[in-house]
């Protein structure tokens, strides 16, 4: 007997109207209500691919810094050049976001040392 898995396209309508279902919250200019719903339907969409670009770049960022860490005798400056880009940054699209209101950083600042 063959087992029914869920669908993708299951998974995303669930998503979809989970997101829309929680922008539903009484607000006191009603006009506003679509165009949050619409921030918020887009940032699932916007988040399907840029969360797991994101987690492989930090994933391989972290790998990659960690191999140099050894490599270069335990030297925490080196191997922080590479975690620190490819592990800071937003990990999340947000309505904000979307709107304007804060920049979105696929990767963190390296901090450059004052001699």
């Amino acid at each position: 007997m063959r087992k029914k898995t869920q669908s993708p396209r299951g998974l995303v309508a669930a998503l979809v109207l989970a997101s829309t279902l929680a922008l539903a919250v009484p607000r006191a200019e009603a006009g506003d209500y679509l165009k949050d719903a619409g921030y918020g339907t887009a940032c699932v969409f916007v988040n399907l691919l840029y969360m797991p670009a994101k987690f492989m770049y930090a994933s391989l960022g972290g790998l990659t810094g960690g191999v140099a860490y050894l490599l270069t005798g335990l030297n925490y400056e080196v191997a922080d050049r590479i975690w620190a880009p490819s592990l800071g940054g937003n990990y999340v699209v947000t309505p904000a976001h979307l709107r304007n209101e804060q920049t979105l950083y696929f990767s963190g600042a390296i901090e450059e040392q004052q001699s």
